[in-house]
């Protein structure tokens, strides 16, 4: 409100009694009588900002009253104002004289309105003082003489302009905002809403006034902004970016808004309401969460491609990928295999066979109580099942192509994707991928992203079914190389085991190069071969089957131990060259001989090198001849005794070259157990070499103890369950050939040798029992006899030895070694060794470090291979 004028008052001056008038009388629709009509207008009013100042000026055209709003306009008291003529005091000289002009118009009785330059009064040096611009209303009134006057209404039109700006903004959010805008009052009730808010929400500005949020948002939605609203209207903390949720009026569409809230205060700071400041985030919160599901998926495909196929197992790798997918992309999954593919099939059913048998080998869940997916009926793992013809899941694995399954009525489930596995365009299997009630439905991303996940498992899957194949196929090789079951040997009990490489844990791992062997030798020996081909894969085996075969050949020659190593070596060394047999996977001992040969760059990476010990145990004298190529020692327990390993000197690795082989002789008690063994047994990544060598020997603690149970003691005592390597164990407790059983005679190199040795070998087979042999035995024995005196050089020597079969032994100290010839129907002689072989089960020679031994075998009575007739055999040489 404008302020009453001060006036130089005079005694009895009509202004008052106009003012008493104006009190007293009554007043044509004044407000309801009462104190209300007497009420204070609330701070902040448009009077406290415009704050309008007054004065009038009398007939004589000076000022004759100044308000205290004019005081305060001007900077001068009423003191100085009263009296003085406002043209002089206030206008510039040059614009005095339509100033007074405008003052007589005025004086006349004429209203006028409009701005008026002005300048305060100088100084006392006359220097103006300061300038402005007034808006002036001035309205001609009469004095109480009926003198005419006027009344000046004056406002700073830098207040006026002020206020436009401000109204101009006020507009510009009201009406050109592109946000929707609302001034909520403290009963938080609309006061006025902007043309874009009632244009999302219906109507016009002026139809929100008077709603409150409830109007505009579901229940629980507006109580929390209602509260929200509150607070703010109580603390005068904003908010901003508040999310809210709700529906326009006409759609079923959800949308969202961000809302910033702030409390308005007039021009005291008496808060009068809550501004809202909204915007439509909904295209935004969509495009974020597609940016959040991209953001996941890739996360997801990540994750998989870390986690999925590092096992290369079938069953392994399919719940690598549930753990992947659940709870991350779903809340329920199963996969399904071809059983053909399980079983191990040469190639798994194509896209045609939608009802073939499958197995589910794995089932995820992240709620209780979930139902195991496929056709309504619980599969559990392990079991086989068919989807019927008509199924999505059928369809999906004969089109390989995903469906959705439809949810069951009641069901916990809402979402299923049927998603086949498909790997180089063949179907493994079937993955399932499911959401319960509560989560979002699976989308066309979502289905994309499935069909990536099955996809890289199914590759992974399929990678696994090749490895299974040609490990298998591996496995097979391997243990065609070696000999089946416990092999017999003279004089010896023979008691083996042969594990792969995790063969205890059922993890699946290359095959190795380890082997073992027993070989039968003439005269009663046996040689003992434990060796392991450094590396693994099936190149590894088909080395360590090139090198048995050549330890097979080389003891049929009955060489030293150390030569059998040092052939052995030769032949190592051309193993990696090029187009050596592992190379080809083909070839034989005399290519690898040559290849090792041939000059070239020392390269241990193109050989493969190799540990072994060679061991011949002679059952007459119950001595045993080692040699050792790098290999691990062989451990002796003597009955009675604490086992012991051998000091057998370890000279290189097979394929190394360049070093001799030493032999060691050791005679073995009867009774007494020789253990040859592999690394794997006694070493592995959490058991050093040195702990697992004390454990094994501890483990030998009673030779008496049968060979079967001794070895499965070392295995279960050593927890071979840990080892990635193959394990060779071969075990044999010496029984050496009852003197009884041993006939040795030694003859003068003389004609009569002949007579003599058929009748020490008659009279000996006849104290054995063994008359069926004794015209046999005769008649091969005059036959080795007489060559020995016409071939051979000095004494003669001749031995039986009777185990599982006779064995008839001539020695002499002559170097050449007899050659089997066929005769000519004309020769008189040459049919002796002809003789041999046809009558014999088997015949040969042998070098001895003193001479030749030349020696055939006979099989017992009651043998499945019979005696031949002596008259037949000899018939058929002519």
């Amino acid at each position: 409100m404008s302020e009453i004028p001060a006036r130089a008052q005079e005694p009895g001056s009509p202004s008052d009694g106009a003012r008493t008038v104006a009190a007293d009388g009554p007043v044509s629709g004044a407000l309801p009588p009462g104190d209300a009509m007497w009420q204070s207008s609330p701070p902040g009013s448009l009077y406290d900002y415009i704050k309008v100042a007054s004065f009038s000026i009398g007939a004589d055209g000076l000022v004759d009253q100044w308000s205290v709003r004019a005081e305060q306009l001007f900077g001068i008291p009423a003191e100085r104002a009263l009296g003085v003529d406002p043209i002089e005091v206030f206008i510039d000289p040059e614009l005095r004289e339509r100033g007074q002009r405008k003052m007589a118009e005025i004086l006349d009785g004429r209203e006028w309105t409009g701005v008026v330059p002005f300048r305060l009064p100088g100084d006392a040096r006359g220097e103006c003082g300061t300038r402005g611009l007034a808006e002036v209303y001035v309205m001609p009134t009469r004095t109480a003489d009926g003198e005419k006057a006027a009344v000046c209404i004056v406002v700073d039109v830098r207040t006026l302009r002020s206020i436009e700006t401000d109204l101009a903004a006020s507009q510009a959010i009201f009406g050109q905002s592109p946000f929707g805008f609302l001034l909520i009052d403290t009963d938080l009730r609309v006061r006025r809403a902007n043309h874009r808010f009632a244009s999302v929400f219906g109507g016009t500005p002026d139809d929100h006034r008077g709603k409150g949020v409830h109007d505009y948002l579901p229940r629980g939605e507006a109580e929390r902004v209602a509260a929200t609203l509150r607070r703010v209207l109580e603390t005068g903390d904003s908010v901003t970016d508040m999310h809210v949720t709700g529906f326009v009026p006409g759609s079923d569409e959800r949308r969202n808004w961000s809302v910033n809230l702030y409390r308005v205060h007039s021009g005291t700071g008496r808060p009068i309401g809550v501004a809202w400041l909204g915007t439509d985030i909904t295209a935004r919160r969509a495009a974020a969460r597609e940016a959040a599901a991209a953001r996941r998926n890739l996360a997801l495909l990540n994750e998989a491609g870390a986690r999925i196929g590092n096992s290369l197992d079938l069953e392994t790798t399919a719940r690598e990928l549930l753990d992947v997918v659940v709870p991350g992309f779903c809340d329920l999954a199963t996969v399904d295999l071809y059983q053909g593919l399980l079983a191990g099939d040469e190639t798994p059913p194509g896209l045609a066979d939608g009802s073939a048998e499958l197995r589910r080998v794995a089932f995820a869940s992240a709620v209780s109580d979930a139902p195991f997916l496929g056709t309504g009926e619980r599969v559990p793992v392990g079991s086989v099942h068919h989807f019927p013809f008509n199924s999505p899941c059928a369809d999906a694995l004969r089109t390989a192509r995903p469906r959705s399954v439809p949810a069951e009525d009641g069901g916990l489930v809402q979402s299923t994707l049927a998603v086949p596995m498909v790997a180089h365009d063949t179907v493994v299997g079937l993955a399932q991928f499911a959401r319960t009630k509560g989560s979002e439905p699976f989308g066309d991303r979502d289905r994309e992203l499935a069909v990536e996940l099955a996809a890289r498992a199914a590759v992974c899957i399929d990678n696994a079914r090749l490895y299974r194949r040609e490990h298998e196929r591996a496995l097979i090789l391997q243990r065609s190389l070696l000999p089946p079951g416990d092999p017999e040997a003279s004089g010896l009990d023979i008691a083996c085991r042969y594990l792969p490489g995790n063969a205890a844990t059922g993890r699946p791992s290359e095959v190795g190069g380890d082997w073992f062997d027993v070989i039968e030798l003439p005269g009663h020996r046996t040689a003992l071969v434990v060796g392991d081909v450094m590396g693994r894969g099936l190149r590894a085996a088909v080395a360590m089957g090139e090198l048995r075969t050549a330890v097979r050949t080389l003891a049929q020659l009955d060489l030293e131990p150390a030569e059998v190593l040092a052939q052995l070596d030769e032949i190592a060394r051309g193993l990696g060259a090029a187009g050596g047999p592992s190379q080809t996977f083909g070839g034989g001992v005399r290519q690898a001989t040559r290849a090792a040969r041939r000059p070239r760059e020392a390269d241990l990476s193109e050989v493969y090198l190799a540990t072994c010990v060679y061991a011949v145990y002679d059952a007459v004298t119950r001595r045993c001849t080692f040699a050792n190529a790098g290999h691990l020692p062989p451990v002796l327990v003597e009955p009675g005794e604490q086992a012991l390993m051998l000091d057998v000197p370890p000279g290189m690795p097979l394929g190394v070259g360049g070093e001799p082989f030493e032999e060691v002789e050791v005679e073995l008690p009867e009774g007494a157990l020789l253990a040859l063994y592999t690394d794997g047994l006694v070493e592995s990544r959490d058991h050093p070499l040195d702990e697992g060598l004390q454990a094994f020997v501890g483990a030998l603690t009673d030779p008496t103890r049968p060979l079967e149970d001794v070895c499965d003691h070392v295995l279960n005592t050593l927890d071979t369950h840990h080892g990635e390597d193959d394990i060779a164990l071969l075990m044999a407790r010496v029984q050496g050939l009852p003197a009884e059983s041993v006939g040795d005679w030694t003859l003068p190199r003389e004609p009569r040798s002949v007579g003599r040795a058929r009748e020490h070998a008659r009279a000996r087979l006849q104290g054995w029992g063994l008359d069926a042999l004794v015209d046999t035995t005769e008649l091969l024995v005059s036959e080795l006899v007489t060559n020995a005196l016409r071939y051979g050089e000095g004494e003669i020597r001749l031995r039986l030895l009777l185990d599982r079969t006779l064995v008839c032994e001539v020695w002499d100290s002559g170097l050449v070694q007899p050659r089997r010839r066929r005769a000519r129907d004309t020769d008189e002689g040459g049919r002796g060794l002809q003789l041999v072989g046809l009558l014999s089960a088997a015949w040969g020679s042998r070098r001895t470090p003193r001479g030749k031994t030349v020696w055939f075998e006979l099989p017992l009575p009651g043998d499945d291979d019979g005696l031949k007739d002596p008259a037949e055999a000899l018939l058929s040489l002519f």
